[in-house]
């Protein structure tokens, strides 16, 4: 294997994932800070020019930092402090454009930071101005039953042209809340009934919250909460805002820390965080809920099972505490509730986004130190046997890749060191020796890692010849190669299962698979992560990260934004408008560059793909887990925050219970269809999964059940691998081509 000299940065998100990565959104409201009287340091302006020239001179995109790219990040600023256009109005865009946007990027460059400054001191008046209105509305009885409505996602509209428009919508939102709040203590009194009436289905759990307060106090709390999180920014902070929205101008992983940001990177570098081991960060669409971004490898959250990417936290309970509402929260702040001493436990409330609030599920997490590679690559063996084609079953290996990890301090230090081409070498050798007829490579939800080890991966199932291009914004190109002469641990059929948490150095590995013919690619389209970053510690305050190189196929076509598409397309559970490098804004482009001279060593025909697609839709209709999660996706589309939603409670009470009525027959019937009982109601399915999931969780990892509708992707791509042959019979087409050759 060609050996390179620098390690890049290859993760979904634009940093490692040792511990809890923390991405801070001032999309909330704030309190009086006192910025007005926030005179620069020489240290930060210095870090301010460093910044600028970063962008100016070095950035893949290798786009100036000049007056129109300036433009562009004071746009960027003002929607990142307002992403739904409610707290400025039109008034104060105007004048803000008027005075800074011709400037915006020279200011930076000289280091200067007072635009940046004045906008957020407007910012913080306007929200000022919400909570004193928001306060005085909730001391009063407000009408629940109104014929208003409200649109939601506000990202595309414009800002408010009048105060008036601007109070009217702050009041239809605080009704929107409360509403919600209402209709989701009511939802989580009858769970609680359930419980108390039935203690057996609490598997001698204590599950009960009784939660006591009012809707309007829930409300104001998470108000304070805002109030309070913006009356504790430094100076360090808000610098922080502006150049983080600079770097996030250019590209979504090129970002700015600041100092108390770059010693949380530190510790987690270090391996022994004690926590749960989740990266976090506001969501895209609405910044007052946090977001489940991805799962350390081996981590406290990840081991139970329960845990997913794009879960949103609600509430968070430490060691037999009463449970903590943290919407509206800083991710800082929930950091500090989810931090904790090893063998302490901590309890979250999670829900999948667009759900039912009575949809979310409690787990307790016991705290541990998080070692990046504790878990590993793991491997299995299934049965699968085809209906109507074998006549015994199938001896399937499964192979679970987390993330290409590699503990790079312990090889750096000449130290024994674990890495997932080491442990993925292991386990094929094993599986070899059980005569497997085949085997599933499963990057579901994999964020990526290192460069070396998925070009190592690879070597072992390819022959040899490039698995990778990589360009720097100089225009350069390196090509990673497998120069083994021909050595190949596994060369039976292969299968790569992937979805749309499938990111940057699994895609590397997906796309490699697919180009030789290797095998097929199952699955969802992944993230479309195809950049790298290095790591910045040398400025003056705080660190960086910066993209500054692209990953392309070796047919030339880059991962970046398209990701990899798969030869058969199965269920996608993640919502693609909110997941994903295509979800994001200012995301690099896709594009091409030259074909890297290889041969293929199968070839899939596109009679073949299509035979395949049909016959895998057809099971996928009548598998009992498709169709539960295919309905899930329906359910979910329900509601659309783009389109106004009644501001009724009755309403919205007869809209939620049409929902879980159509979740709870989709469960019921998936229960039926494998011969299980279905639930009686919907208060008493929620009761049970939420003992459920809080049982699994209490268990190892090698002890717990696979969930059926993990299991049935994995049955699925086995049928895929079995049923396909890439040296399968020609087209016609190819069949002519064969005959003009000599």
């Amino acid at each position: 294997m060609k050996k390179q000299p620098a390690q890049w940065l290859l993760s979904a998100a634009s940093v490692g994932v040792a511990g809890l990565i923390l991405t801070q959104s001032y999309g909330t409201a704030v309190a009086d800070t006192g910025t007005e009287g926030f005179v620069q340091t020489p240290e930060q302006k210095i870090t301010t020019r460093q910044v600028a020239a970063l962008l100016d001179r070095s950035h893949y995109l290798n786009q100036p930092l000049d007056s129109e790219m300036g433009s562009e990040i004071l746009s960027m600023y003002i929607d990142n402090l307002d992403p739904n256009h409610t707290l400025f109005l039109q008034s104060d865009v105007d004048e803000f454009e008027k005075k800074y946007a011709s400037e915006f990027g020279n200011r930076l460059k000289r280091g200067d930071l007072s635009a940046g400054i004045d906008i957020f001191e407007r910012y913080r008046k306007r929200s000022n101005e919400y909570f004193d209105m928001a306060t005085r509305m909730l001391k009063t009885d407000l009408d629940l039953t109104s014929d208003e409505t409200i649109i939601l996602d506000r990202e595309k509209l414009e800002h408010f042209k009048t105060k008036k428009a601007q109070r009217d919508y702050w009041a239809r939102q605080l009704k929107f809340q409360l509403i919600s709040i209402s209709l989701g203590k009511e939802s989580e009194k009858g769970k609680e009934q359930i419980f108390l009436d039935n203690p057996d289905i609490t598997r001698g759990q204590d599950l009960v919250r009784d939660d006591q307060r009012t809707p309007s106090e829930i409300l104001l709390n998470r108000l304070s909460r805002q109030q309070g999180q913006m009356s504790r920014l430094k100076d360090d902070e808000i610098m922080e805002t502006v150049l983080n929205t600079a770097m996030l101008t250019y590209d979504p992983h090129s970002n700015y820390y600041a100092p108390i940001q770059a010693t949380e990177l530190q510790i987690q570098s270090s391996l022994q965080l004690e926590g749960i081991g989740v990266s976090i960060r506001p969501d895209r669409k609405n910044p007052d809920y946090t977001r489940i971004v991805t799962l350390v490898d081996g981590g406290p959250a990840a081991k139970t099972g329960q845990i997913k990417p794009n879960d949103l936290i609600i509430g968070i309970a430490e060691d037999g505490k009463t449970m903590t509402d943290v919407v509206g929260w800083s991710t800082r702040e929930i950091v500090g509730l989810i931090r904790g001493k090893r063998g302490t436990s901590v309890t979250l409330k999670v829900r999948q986004p667009n759900t039912p609030e009575a949809s979310a599920r409690t787990i307790t997490v016991v705290r541990d130190i998080i070692e990046q590679e504790e878990s590993g690559v793991t491997h299995r063996i299934v049965e699968v046997q085809r209906p109507n084609i074998d006549d015994t079953p199938q001896r399937i290996g499964v192979l679970e890749i987390p993330s290409f990890y590699l503990n790079y301090r312990a090889r750096r230090n000449g130290e024994d060191y674990r890495s997932v081409s080491v442990d993925t070498e292991k386990a094929i050798k094993a599986l070899n020796k059980e005569n497997i007829d085949g085997l599933v490579v499963d990057l579901r939800n994999n964020p990526g890692g290192s460069l070396d080890e998925v070009a190592k991966m690879l070597g072992l199932f390819i022959k040899g010849g490039p698995l990778v291009q990589i360009r720097d914004n100089r225009g350069n190109v390196q090509v990673y190669r497998d120069d083994d002469g021909g050595k190949q641990l596994y060369d039976g059929k292969v299968v790569v299962l992937t979805n749309l948490a499938s990111a940057s150095a699994s895609e590397i590995f997906a796309a490699a698979i697919q180009d030789y013919g290797r095998g097929l690619v199952v699955g969802s389209t992944t993230t479309g992560k195809g950049s790298a970053q290095i790591q910045l510690d040398n400025l003056a305050l705080g660190s960086a990260t910066l993209t500054q190189r692209k990953f392309y196929r070796i047919t030339g076509g880059s991962t970046q934004n398209k990701g990899v598409v798969p030869d058969v397309e199965l269920v996608n559970i993640y919502d693609d408008a909110t997941f994903g490098e295509r979800a994001q804004k200012k995301a690099l482009p896709w594009d091409t560059i030259k074909t890297a001279a290889y041969k293929p060593e199968g070839k899939f025909s596109s009679d073949t793909l299509a035979t395949l697609n049909q016959q895998s839709k057809i099971r996928q209709q009548q598998n009992p887990q498709f169709v539960y999660l295919s309905t899930l996706n329906d359910i979910r589309d329900m509601d659309d925050e783009k389109k106004p939603i009644d501001l009724d409670i009755n309403s919205r009470r007869a809209k939620m219970e049409l929902i879980e009525q159509r979740s709870l027959q989709a469960e019921n019937k998936r229960l039926i269809a494998t011969g299980k009982g279905p639930y009686a109601n919907w208060d008493t399915y929620q009761a049970a999964m939420d003992a459920k999931f809080e049982e699994r969780s209490k268990m190892k990892v090698d002890e717990r059940p696979q969930l059926p509708e993990d299991e049935a992707f994995i049955s699925e791509a086995a049928y895929l691998m079995l049923s396909a042959d890439p040296k399968a019979t020609p087209s016609p087409k190819e069949k002519l081509q064969a005959t003009i050759e000599p």
